[in-house]
């Protein structure tokens, strides 16, 4: 979910943002460059999502700057390439903490990479802002499913709702909507996975239903045979995944050569186009993912066709609108961190930024912007979608906000 006009392999690339200002300087005739960094997987099987995620960053810099956003203030972007793996996230963001001028990162995508980001953040007091994660650990520490929540890096935030909200509202679409009473559960073995995965399996059965069997493979599978035969003979309703789409086109597909008949679905890293692309059967397959289409929100009617008219050649992708929130939110960050400053960015504006995160709010692409206290979005705004014709079709939508987070 990102992209620019050049390939990215490794290494980064800084980009002067387009529509900057050579006059745009305070009352003491003094400029500034703020560089924010993006880090997602630009190259490699989840690039769909990642050039989605650059992109869209890259167009709330671009506004940022023509509408003269920060007086005094002219953004730059960084983007590095994670390429999906949590030791070179952690690589880029040691890298990006390097570069005095950087006050922020936006990404990445996966939780598992996030992990490996989040010491170096905090450690460097460089925010940590990301469109995608939905492990809730990374917020609230490993406890919360005990209620026992802790926030653990002051540094990070993100823009999409966590997996307590994103299994759960799976669990009972499955249950009330689907008419599933069977499911069988997989998931891919990473962070990002075996989380949705358990949240999902949490709420299925607490509403009844039963799972007839569950599975582990490994991400970089591509051969499902074996587990297509233990699916078959358990007979169920539905097959819920966690983990992405690389993986989940062909396991879908295999399933349904096998004689599976039962649909699959997964949550937001299986809500791409290129599901739909590595999967010849996937008509009647469901996934989930964070927030509403932003094609039915009112509030992203300016992003889609702004986004249109930047030229981008891909996608804005699941994480399109998050990401310009993010982006948007950091940049806000940054304008009262100036604003507290008589109108000049502080030499510590770095370590300022989460205080100031903290209370930002506004109205973004994808709704309301706001944090609560571990750093989560307040938005739990969770939509099923389902492989029809060909393309993914929004089902249903609702906010989901049965749990405690006291």
């Amino acid at each position: 979910m990102l992209l620019l006009t050049t390939a990215l392999t490794t290494g980064a690339l800084t980009l002067t943002a387009c529509g900057s200002r050579g006059d745009n300087k305070n009352a003491d005739g003094h400029h500034t460059t703020v560089v924010i960094g993006v880090d997602a997987p630009t190259t490699g099987e989840l690039s769909a999502l990642g050039l989605g995620i650059r992109n869209s960053a890259q167009l709330a810099v671009d506004t940022a700057n023509k509408n003269g956003e920060i007086k005094g203030v002219t953004f730059k972007l960084e983007p590095l390439d994670d390429k999906a793996l949590p030791n070179v996230g952690q690589q880029n963001a040691t890298k990006l903490a390097g570069d005095k001028d950087v006050l922020g990162i936006v990404g990445p995508l996966n939780s598992g990479v996030a992990q490996s980001m989040q010491q170096v953040s905090q450690q460097n007091g460089l925010t940590l802002i990301s469109p995608a994660n939905t492990t809730p650990d990374l917020t609230q520490g490993k406890n919360w499913k005990e209620n026992k929540r802790a926030r653990q890096f002051p540094t990070y935030f993100r823009t999409a709702t966590t997996d307590e909200v994103q299994g759960a509202f799976d669990g009972q679409y499955a249950w009330e909507k689907m008419k599933a009473k069977r499911a069988y559960v997989i998931d891919d073995q990473k962070t990002y996975g075996t989380g949705l995965a358990s949240s999902f399996k949490d709420q299925f059965t607490k509403l009844g239903g039963t799972i007839v069997g569950t599975e582990h493979i490994s991400p970089d599978d591509r051969d499902f045979k074996a587990v297509v035969s233990k699916v078959r003979s358990a007979t169920p309703d539905m097959v819920f995944y966690g983990g992405e789409y690389p993986a989940s086109g062909p396991l879908s597909q295999q399933l349904k050569d096998g004689g599976v008949t039962a649909p699959l679905m997964g949550g937001d890293g299986m809500y791409s186009a290129d599901y739909i692309k590595l999967n010849k059967k996937a008509q009647g397959d469901y996934a989930s993912s964070v927030g509403k289409p932003v094609e039915q929100l009112a509030s992203a009617k300016k992003f889609i066709a702004d986004y249109k008219a930047a030229g981008f050649k891909e996608p804005y992708e699941a994480y399109g609108g998050s990401t310009y929130d993010a982006t948007w939110a950091l940049i806000q960050a940054v304008k009262k961190v100036v604003a507290d400053n008589n109108g000049k960015l502080p030499d510590d504006a770095r370590k300022k930024i989460p205080t100031a995160l903290n209370t930002v709010t506004f109205d973004g692409v994808t709704g309301h912007v706001a944090f609560d206290k571990y750093g989560d979005t307040t938005n739990t705004m969770i939509t099923a979608y389902q492989v029809d014709k060909g393309a993914w079709v929004s089902r249903f939508s609702a906010e989901f906000k049965k749990f405690d987070k006291s």
